[in-house]
């Protein structure tokens, strides 16, 4: 378990501070599966996530989903057979914040408990 995936979101509201290039070179390493994209200008974090069939991808999918209300911040996902794309973005303000490092180290964890099962 990493350091990030212990924390929890805090609320984030128009104008909170995006992710510092500090605070990105930090916590890149501790999610070293996932890839920073930009799209439309907006900074986001992207990963995809292998699985044996449909069924174990849509498993995991609802699994992210549970995580995602529980904190109250939401990605993007792809669901397809054997694969789910998850990026994580903060909306408000249109790029990364800490929260969506901690919420790809939580999504990380996620699918090692799918992978024990």
């Amino acid at each position: 378990m990493t350091y990030l995936s212990k924390k929890t979101c805090t609320a984030c509201r128009p104008g909170a501070p995006l992710a510092t290039e500090e605070e990105i070179r930090t916590f890149l390493p501790q999610i070293p599966l996932w890839q920073m994209v930009e799209i439309d200008a907006i900074k986001r974090l992207t990963r995809n996530y292998r699985f044996k069939n449909f069924a174990e991808a849509i498993v995991f999918t609802n699994r992210v989903g549970d995580l995602a209300e529980s904190e109250a911040h939401h990605p993007a996902l792809l669901t397809e057979w054997g694969s789910v794309t998850v990026s994580w973005w903060t909306h408000k303000i249109k790029g990364l914040h800490v929260n969506d490092f901690i919420m790809a180290a939580k999504t990380d964890e996620l699918e090692k408990g799918a992978q024990k099962k």
